[in-house]
């Protein structure tokens, strides 16, 4: 998992993720974690793997995604806190001539 942590730091915080990429690495986070925590025993002695709801628990709505758009947010209040004199912020409050 730190390995997917690491990845998604060092890719550009610009990047806009689709909903079907959401979706992808919400299905990988899930399938790690599963390997991570094992199957759950029931009380009958039965084995089973752990639901969606009992990884959200385990993990408190930590995902993968809410980490990214927690970054992404973080490098805007950073862009908008540079001088102006930067040329990311030169970027972003830059406007195209008519």
């Amino acid at each position: 998992m730190l390995f997917i942590v690491y990845s998604v730091k060092s890719c550009d915080p610009a990047w806009a993720m689709r909903v079907t990429e959401q979706n992808r690495l919400l299905i990988f986070e899930r399938r790690v974690f599963r390997k991570i925590y094992g199957p759950t025993q029931d009380k009958d002695g039965t084995w089973r793997i752990k639901t969606n709801e009992e990884l959200e628990i385990l993990i408190k709505k930590e995902t993968i995604v809410r980490f990214i758009k927690s970054q992404r947010l973080r490098w805007a209040a950073h862009v908008i806190r540079m001088d102006t004199i930067r040329t990311v912020k030169k970027l972003t409050e830059w406007e195209p001539c008519s």
